[in-house]
Order: C-alpha cells, then sequence, then structure tokens
C-alpha cells in the first residue's frame, strides 16, 4: 500500500520543477503580492508535539476564492531524540523540496518569501484542504529524515492571526544568521552545495562557504555541513575546497570539479566573488541580485520584494531573469541579503565601493555591515529617480566610482578635431565581425557573425569618453 493512497492527487519527484501559470492556477499563496508569508521550523520536546496533528488558522483551501492571492505561514514543529536546534534551518528548507513532490503544487522561494500556488486540475481532483498538504509534509520528512520521531504542521491563511507569528519568524532568521557569522572562507577546508532547486534549473549549484550563503539566504555554512551529515545523500553535499587558484576571485579548484560534476560539464569554472568572469550560477529563488550598470561603472542591488523599477528602468522580475535557470551572466548576479554582510560581497568588483544603488528597505537591513564612510553615498529610489540624477548624486557625495570617469583624452582622440563622414556605396557592409558586444538599456546584446550596413559612416572625435569598463 502506497503511503500516499489516501491522497486524491499523485506525489512523487517527478512532479519537482512543475510551474504552473496563473491561467492555470486554483489560488496563490503568498507570493508578491503578499506581505505576510513565511515556513518556519521549531525543535520541540516530545510532549510538546501532537504527531500526525495538522492544524489550519484561516480559510482552508477550498473556502478561497479561485484565482485569489492569501498570505501563508507553515509551521513545522518537531521532536526526536537527535534532533537540536541548530538543525531547524536544515528542516526548514526541506519544506520547498517536499511541496514541489505534490502533483500540481508549485513552491518557490524560502523563509520570508514563499511563493506557492494550486493548478486548478489538482483542486478538482479533490486536493481542496491543507490536511492533504501536511500530511504529505509529515510522511515525507519522517521517511527521508528518520531522525524526525514527531511532527506536527500549522498552516496560517487569517490576515490578522498571521502577523505577529510572521514577525517572531522574521527574528528567529535574523538569531540563526547572526550565529553564523564570524567564521571566515579561510579558515575551513571544506565547503557545502546544494542542489535543491536543479529541479528547476538543472545547471545550477549553489556553492556554500561560510562568507557566502546560498543565494536563497537559507542555508548558511554551519546549515550546510549539519544536512550533509545528517542526510549524506541528501541536495547538500561536502565540497573539498581544493587550492586556492585565485583568492581574490574566489577561483578554488574542489569548488570547479564539484560544479562541473553536478551540471554534467556545462559549468567548469566557478568565480564566488565577482559578479564577472564566471560568476556564481543561480537558480530562480535568490532573495536579490546585483546588476551591472555601465553608465556610471557601478552595481545597483534589488531584492526580491521590490516591486517598483529599478534605477536602470527594469523591475526585479526582468533582472531575475537576466540571471536565473543555472546560467553565468556578466554584470547579473543572484545573491542573498546575508551575502551583502559579509566581508566578501563582490570582493574582487571593489565590494561596496563599486555599489551607487539599491532600495531603502535592504539598505536599512545592511547598514551596519555597510563600510560608515559608504553608507551615505549609496543612493536609494528616495535619492534618485533617473540615470542623469544618479550621476549628479554620486558626484556631490564624492562617491569612489566617480573616480573611474576621470580619466584624460589620449593623444589620438585630441588629434581627431573634425567631423568626418563617408557615404558609402549601396549594398556594401560597414563591417563584419565574427562576434559584437552592444551594451543597451542595461543588457549586452551579443551579435555573432553580424553584417552591418549603412548609407553613411559619422566619426566624431570621443573627447576623453572612457572605452572600456573599469574592473571587467
Amino acid at each position: 500500500m502506497s503511503m500516499f493512497e489516501d491522497i486524491p492527487v499523485e506525489v512523487g519527484i517527478i512532479y519537482e520543477g512543475e510551474r504552473i501559470r496563473r491561467k492555470n492556477m486554483q489560488v496563490e499563496l503568498g507570493g508578491p503580492k503578499q506581505e505576510n508569508k513565511f515556513e518556519l521550523a521549531r525543535v520541540r520536546k516530545p510532549e510538546e508535539i501532537e504527531d500526525g496533528k495538522v492544524t489550519i488558522i484561516g480559510p482552508d483551501i477550498k473556502d478561497m476564492d479561485e484565482g485569489g492571492s492569501y498570505p501563508l505561514g507553515i509551521i513545522i514543529e518537531v521532536s526526536g531524540e537527535k534532533l537540536e536546534p541548530d538543525l531547524e534551518g536544515v528542516i526548514e528548507r526541506r519544506i520547498h523540496e517536499y511541496s514541489n513532490f505534490i502533483e500540481g503544487f508549485m513552491h518557490l522561494n524560502q523563509r520570508y518569501d514563499i511563493w506557492l500556488r494550486l493548478d486548478k486540475k489538482s483542486f478538482q481532483k479533490g486536493l481542496n484542504s491543507f490536511v492533504h498538504i501536511g500530511k504529505v509534509l509529515q510522511r515525507l520528512f519522517k521517511s527521508e529524515l528518520p531522525i524526525v520521531e514527531k511532527i506536527q504542521v500549522t498552516f496560517i491563511t487569517d490576515p490578522q492571526r498571521i502577523r505577529d507569528p510572521w514577525k517572531e519568524a522574521l527574528e528567529l532568521y535574523e538569531a540563526r544568521d547572526a550565529k553564523a557569522r564570524g567564521l571566515k572562507d579561510e579558515e575551513v577546508e571544506k565547503f557545502y552545495g546544494c542542489g535543491l532547486c536543479q529541479s528547476f534549473a538543472p545547471t545550477h549549484v549553489c556553492v556554500i562557504t561560510p562568507q557566502r550563503y546560498s543565494n536563497c539566504g537559507s542555508i548558511s555554512w554551519f546549515d550546510g555541513r549539519a544536512s550533509a551529515r545528517i542526510d549524506p545523500k541528501g541536495p547538500v553535499f561536502e565540497i573539498d575546497k581544493g587550492e586556492a587558484i585565485d583568492p581574490e576571485k574566489g577561483e578554488f579548484s574542489g569548488v570547479n570539479e564539484a560544479a562541473k560534476q553536478k551540471s554534467l560539464g556545462e559549468v567548469t569554472k566557478v568565480w564566488l566573488y565577482t559578479a564577472f568572469g564566471y560568476p556564481h550560477t543561480s537558480c530562480g529563488c535568490f532573495e536579490g541580485a546585483a546588476f551591472y550598470i555601465p553608465e556610471v561603472d557601478g552595481f545597483g542591488l534589488v531584492h526580491r520584494g521590490y516591486k517598483d523599477v529599478t534605477i536602470n528602468g527594469l523591475p526585479f522580475s526582468t533582472i531575475a531573469d537576466s540571471t536565473a535557470g543555472g546560467r553565468q551572466v556578466d554584470g547579473f548576479h543572484g545573491i542573498s541579503i546575508e551575502y551583502m554582510r559579509s566581508p566578501k560581497f563582490l570582493k574582487a568588483d571593489g565590494g561596496w565601493n563599486r555599489v551607487v544603488w539599491m532600495p531603502a528597505s535592504v539598505k536599512e537591513r545592511v547598514a551596519d555591515f555597510m563600510p560608515k564612510e559608504m553608507v551615505d553615498k549609496v543612493a536609494t529610489e528616495n535619492d534618485v529617480k533617473t540615470m542623469d540624477e544618479l550621476k549628479v548624486f554620486l558626484k556631490e557625495r564624492n562617491h569612489p566610482i566617480v573616480e573611474t570617469w576621470k580619466e584624460a583624452p589620449t593623444a589620438a582622440e585630441e588629434a581627431v578635431a573634425v567631423e568626418v563622414e563617408e557615404e558609402i556605396p549601396e549594398g556594401m557592409p560597414v563591417a563584419t565581425v565574427p562576434t559584437m558586444p552592444i551594451a543597451a538599456g542595461g543588457y549586452k546584446i551579443i551579435l555573432k557573425d553580424a553584417k552591418i550596413y549603412a548609407k553613411k559612416v559619422i566619426i566624431r572625435p570621443l573627447k576623453g569618453e572612457k572605452l572600456a569598463r573599469k574592473g571587467k
């Protein structure tokens, strides 16, 4: 008899990675429309747990409007002889994996960023209550992690009653993160890798070091170590750090080998401390992203909860699409909020001296970890709205990046004193090149095997304009 025989839909790894589009969804839980959303694991004493209990605080799925959006809190409480509070983060991250085993049920992100959708077909099959979802989670936890002896699950959808547990969850996340700070990458011989999101991004492997959290922000180096120990065959695994090929960029022989193996040869090299060259890959669950702004030769930062467009006119969703899917894209870098607090944050690119813009809400969260002299030099949406305003702001605040703009014109530039125009015979290519990069709207567009045609070529002196961006 299957352990899921009483569940109205199928449950299995084949459904992991399933995407549910808006037109097909019965209901949405959490996500960008809801401020109050979270998932939290707590280790309790055995007498505090009623094994198998599922509690629903607020409307159940069957009571929700079709196509509606609702807040959601998921609290997993567990007990077991070998369970310790230090394992709460490990248990918590498995909610993502196990939820995605359910046919027609999509779970994205983590902690306070969860985003879930239920498919209409699964709802019509009878998946109309959180009781079914709670039972699946309980059985998978006990089956996959035998150290979990008793488990109870609570779902909160009431808009009023979720607020206090949500605030408590935020405080607990911060306490865990603070505990993990202090250890340096140079002080350990092993890093950890996580493949939990490979169902959504097959070539992505998160490399977790003491000073570089997982992109999702929910797995520290200590969490990685604990997870690999209690479940050696699970999604989190050891990485022998190996030789430090380039300590500045964060290239290690062991990381390269692990990335190559886990991505089936698609990714062969990873630089952990830079957004250029061979940047760390991203899945889709990252908390935020760093994006290069060529107009000022600096970086912008944005988090998943930012609802406006960034300084370059792009929303978070577009920036996220530019780096998601396990790709290595120059200038686009999925990151966690905790990584912004790390001394290794974009170290090879200049660190905070290269950051020029970020949402005020993120700045408030990481200000204590920024160099004091940089706090007032990084603009937010409250300071500037356009690129021209950003340039003025950076000059007025004497941001270090401004120094990279003050390059004297070369002798060749000064020698070009007049504008030159030349008519081109019709049908004749002006240029034929194997590869041509073009910067536009914050993107780098690469034309391959391109032939460029024009009626006229105009050559003007550059007069000191910068020819190449610094740090690439």
